[in-house]
């Protein structure tokens, strides 16, 4: 009987995070007066990597940076955090930026500005299918060219890997992506705009929409309600919520991507991996920044065990 490697393989985003907090975000045209500035390492793509890293799995890292002080800086960071950096090449130009203005309450609101990210081609995924091909499961985000997203999918599918897209930045997709994804992983926003319906439409009745799309495995992510999961193996499994008193939510959802995947590397089943996953992203906006913020396993297992303790 042969095994699937446990490899974890992110293509995506490699960014720097440039962080200003105050009491509430500006309207259009107003200036208002920050509390603090921070830096932090970002992008989702590393961020999904460094959670998948943090929890133990063996993450491998494909992406571009520029030549400029933030490229290296992100390389020397990521590998701090544990995450494989050998297929990280590095171009002529600026590195991926965001910034990032966080409220009182911990929303935020973010722009990006892909530099080298915009680079990563086609043909430097193509280059990469040998690595590829030894994973485990592969993740993916929109913040790198989609017609690379594409080929990634492509090649996944040749290869015989599971894919998970995480849809953010929400933009129209190839509709050959959608039936390409294993697993699909929308926020409400995410979910309205394939959907073509109102982000407050039941978690039940957008499942069914992307999956009439292709789309085989849907994990609905609502935020401070949980999660839901449908697909041909688990139908309509709530993940239940974990009330935290929230500090910043940038990076919640690669944390919870990072340790799902994580969780179903280690063997776990879906549901156990999925409620995994809530603790981490639960656990990950208690605290400021995007890669800074997340657990690692001890961490996770601690607070789980903690919540349990407190369950009636």
């Amino acid at each position: 009987m042969s095994h699937r490697p446990k490899n974890i393989v992110v293509v995506g985003s490699i960014n720097t995070d440039l962080v200003v907090t105050t009491p509430r975000l500006p309207q259009p045209g107003e200036t208002i007066t920050g509390n603090s500035f921070a830096t932090f390492q970002g992008g989702k793509g590393a961020n999904q990597a460094v959670a998948a890293a943090q929890l133990g799995a063996n993450a491998i890292l494909i992406g571009k940076v520029g030549s400029d002080g933030f490229g290296p800086a992100s390389i020397e960071a990521l590998k701090d955090r544990g995450v494989q950096c050998d297929h990280i090449a590095q171009e002529s130009g600026d590195s991926g930026v965001a910034i990032i203005t966080v409220d009182a309450s911990g929303q935020n609101s973010i722009i990006v500005i892909p530099g080298a990210n915009a680079l990563v081609s086609p043909e430097f995924i193509e280059s990469k299918r040998a690595i590829l091909r030894e994973a485990g499961i592969v993740l993916a985000q929109l913040e790198i060219p989609v017609e690379s997203v594409l080929r990634l999918a492509r090649i996944c599918h040749e290869e015989g890997v599971p894919l998970m897209l995480d849809p953010a930045p929400a933009v129209q997709l190839p509709p050959e992506l959608l039936t390409l994804c294993d697993w699909f992983t929308p926020n409400e926003t995410e979910a309205a705009l394939y959907t073509q319906a109102a982000p407050s439409q039941p978690s039940e009745q957008a499942a069914r929409a992307l999956h009439a799309l292709g789309i085989r495995n849907v994990v609905l992510k609502l935020g401070e309600r949980g999660a839901f999961i449908d697909g041909p193996s688990i139908s309509g499994h709530h993940v239940a919520p974990i009330p935290v008193r929230p500090v910043d939510t940038t990076a919640a959802g690669d944390t919870f991507n990072g340790a799902f995947a994580a969780a179903l590397m280690d063997g776990k089943d879906i549901p156990s991996s999925s409620a995994f996953a809530a603790a981490a992203a639960a656990l990950s906006v208690t605290r400021p920044g995007a890669q800074s913020s997340m657990p690692t396993l001890a961490e996770v297992r601690a607070f789980m065990l903690d919540q349990c303790a407190k369950a009636p």
